[in-house]
């Protein structure tokens, strides 16, 4: 992927992941966590602003410091450095708004042709529908992403 992204600090199990991002709001924290979900190598990725009080996602909160694509990008990368040290997991990922779940939806859709090569990503309509080969205009309650195997 080519489009600018924040620098990360990352944990040393390369499951936590932290940058600013800069906009007309100032600076602000944000972080990414990857949470193991199950032993098959299941994981939940949470992002947001981070609670420098509490040191936790707050996820929630709604910046709009005007830098949205560098913000997903950042995410992204943070995607790929995640892969490289667990090629084998699956990230889930869920808005924890309808809203935000929309906005993620968007994301997806406006990277889709920069990470294809290396990424496959579904969707789920339901809680109770399989996951399918992420589609574009399509409405999804969750995401999954996975390196493609070489």
């Amino acid at each position: 992927m080519h489009l600018p992204y924040y620098q990360l600090t990352i944990g040393e199990s390369k499951s936590i992941f932290e940058f600013t991002s800069q906009g007309p709001k100032g600076d602000i924290p944000k972080i990414i966590v990857f949470s193991k979900i199950s032993d098959n190598g299941l994981y939940n990725l949470a992002f947001g602003d981070l609670d420098t009080k509490t040191g936790y996602v707050s996820d929630r909160v709604i910046s709009n410091n005007g830098d949205s694509k560098k913000v997903l990008a950042t995410v992204i990368q943070a995607l790929y450095i995640f892969f490289n040290r667990y090629p084998t997991c699956i990230v889930i990922a869920k808005g924890s708004t309808k809203s935000r779940t929309r906005l993620y939806r968007m994301g997806i859709s406006k990277f889709r042709g920069q990470v294809n090569n290396v990424l496959f990503i579904m969707g789920r309509e339901t809680e109770v529908s399989d996951w399918e080969e992420f589609q574009l205009n399509k409405e999804y309650i969750s995401f999954a992403v996975q390196i493609k195997k070489s």
